[in-house]
């Protein structure tokens, strides 16, 4: 799975404009909504903040993955967000979110949605990848930054 074939430059925000949770992942949704043209965002919105409601998607590190399954999606898509300032997130390590990745899907892609999930999480274990992407000072820094780590799992 490559991670770029899900995430459009145009879904990558630096910085956002919310600091509130409820806010960046409505931020986030906008951009996907925008960028796919998802016609239903109030749909889409519910459905991730549903989900987050249910446990927090702050996994740690300074990273949230907030994630959900929606009708109104056609396919799996990414959008990343970075803060102006660390936010809040209620992440299980208490400490504040640097970078979110939005995910979205189908219902029916639940292997695919765990998947991305899975490969999100690996990627930001890496600690040169995780620092490189809290540094960013852009949306395209941060693309870049995906393509590097796409190509080079590509040639492994």
């Amino acid at each position: 799975m490559n991670l770029l074939d899900f995430l459009k430059p145009e879904c990558i925000k630096v910085p956002l404009a919310s600091s509130a949770k409820k806010a960046v992942i409505d931020e986030m949704v906008d951009l996907i909504c925008s960028a796919h043209h998802v016609a239903n965002r109030a749909a889409l919105s519910e459905a991730v903040w549903s989900r987050e409601q249910t446990r927090t998607t702050g996994i740690g590190q300074g990273l949230a993955i907030p994630h959900g399954k929606s009708e109104v999606c056609e396919d799996l898509m990414l959008a990343i967000g970075k803060p102006a300032q660390p936010i809040e997130f209620q992440s299980i390590d208490r400490q504040p979110v640097k970078l979110v990745v939005l995910l979205v899907s189908p219902p029916d892609q639940t292997s695919r949605h765990i998947q991305a999930l899975a490969r999100i999480s690996r990627l930001m274990t890496q600690d040169e990848f995780r620092e490189a992407a809290y540094n960013a000072g852009s949306a395209e820094e941060i693309y870049r930054l995906f393509e590097q780590y796409e190509s080079s799992a590509a040639q492994r």
